[in-house]
């Protein structure tokens, strides 16, 4: 019974964490009128997890990590108060909107190591690796389902709506936490730099866990572009309108998915090394693919390749990731995970929304796209042990 609770609240959680990213990038480009800005401002929203990642992790092997998630889900409700009051013009909107994707930010360092390592705790062992799937099913639905969420909440409400919507879906998941029963470690606790020290030892020591991290950096390499690309594209290129643009950037939701239960049923049966690798060198072609096309039909293809693909390789990572971590760093180990998943995007998606200012949002997918490519078969040419890897 924990799991659903637990479940349940990630979906929540996942969802409104996104509508808070897509919020800050979207109103930016539209109502502020700066690519730049919304570069930054996404930036902001995944960049603090380089710094304070590494702090979270070994804070969930320390103490209960279910309360470290609600604290961090308090500050994504402030971020969205600030958001609705920059829009009220309450205040200045460019400084109120960098605090709140700064806020999501901090918030985005903690909840996330949290949740996986809660996960460690409330699986049975031998599920752990079908409930990571399931959960990173999750993660990848919240992130498609996000902007979904803003335009059925946008065309509606207005901001407002999207705003206080995104605040209410988190009051929701932290009150469904109250349900999943989470604990610390009674061992006596080093200081925070050893502590962070015998978590990187415990992923250098095993060459499988450390290509597992690499592979997982160029898989998010696509993240940040999608991200910061596809409702520029959608609106630009495409001519698409509000509801068609929410519609497209949707299909990220479904296909994602599709590639999460794709490795459900068939990730036993293959060898999931050499599949993690096809399958993002893949989506890498597909992403360079979108940058060509002016037809929504053919955009709706590539992208559905880019989120089946991305979404099978990921899962497979990160079910590999929490099988191999040991128990006593844990926390430390799935931090390191989650710092990859928010910092490579914050960098991709800076990066592109540089690309897009300078060159054009069709450019700029041509260049995410080929980079994550050639990223990945570099990968699957000197990373023995994943490539070996059987699953």
């Amino acid at each position: 019974m924990p799991l659903r609770w637990f479940y349940l609240s990630c979906l929540l959680a996942f969802t409104a964490g996104h509508m808070v990213n897509y919020s800050v990038i979207i109103y930016a480009q539209e109502a502020i009128g700066s690519d730049l800005l919304s570069g930054i401002g996404f930036g902001l929203c995944f960049g603090p997890p380089l710094v304070l990642g590494w702090y979270a992790g070994a804070l969930c092997d320390r103490f209960a990590p279910g309360r470290l998630m609600q604290a961090a889900q308090a500050l994504f409700i402030v971020a969205a108060v600030l958001l609705w009051l920059a829009d009220a013009n309450v205040g200045p909107r460019v400084p109120l909107l960098v605090t709140a994707a700064a806020l999501a930010g901090v918030g985005w360092s903690f909840a996330s190591p949290a949740r996986m390592a809660t996960l460690g705790q409330i699986a049975p062992p031998e599920q752990l690796k079908r409930a990571s799937v399931l959960f990173n099913l999750l993660v990848m639905l919240g992130f498609g389902l996000g902007p979904v969420a803003i335009a059925l909440a946008r065309k509606t409400f207005g901001w407002p709506g999207v705003f206080t919507a995104a605040a209410l879906a988190f009051a929701l998941a932290s009150l469904l936490l109250l349900w999943v029963p989470t604990r610390g470690r009674q061992a006596a606790h080093q200081p925070v730099l050893v502590e962070i020290r015998e978590g990187v030892a415990a992923v250098r020591a095993n060459a499988l866990l450390l290509q597992l991290m690499l592979a997982a950096m160029a898989g998010y390499l696509a993240m940040g572009p999608m991200t910061v690309l596809l409702p520029k594209l959608a609106a630009t290129q495409l001519g698409l309108g509000e509801l068609q643009r929410g519609a497209f950037l949707g299909t990220l939701a479904l296909s994602l998915i599709s590639g999460g239960m794709v490795a459900l049923v068939a990730g036993p049966r293959l060898p999931h090394g050499v599949a993690v690798f096809a399958a993002t060198v893949a989506a890498g072609v597909a992403l360079s693919g979108l940058g060509a096309v002016h037809d929504a039909r053919l955009a709706v293809l590539l992208l559905a390749l880019v989120g089946v693909a991305g979404g099978f390789a990921l899962s497979l990572i990160v079910a590999g990731i929490q099988a191999q971590a040991p128990d006593a760093v844990r926390g430390r180990v799935v931090s390191m995970y989650t710092i990859i998943s928010q910092v490579v995007p914050a960098a991709s998606g800076v990066a592109a929304g540089a690309l897009v200012h300078g060159f054009g949002v069709g450019a700029a997918l041509h260049v995410c796209g080929a980079v994550l490519a050639l990223a990945m078969g570099l990968g699957a040419w000197r990373m023995g042990a994943l490539r070996r890897h059987r699953g």
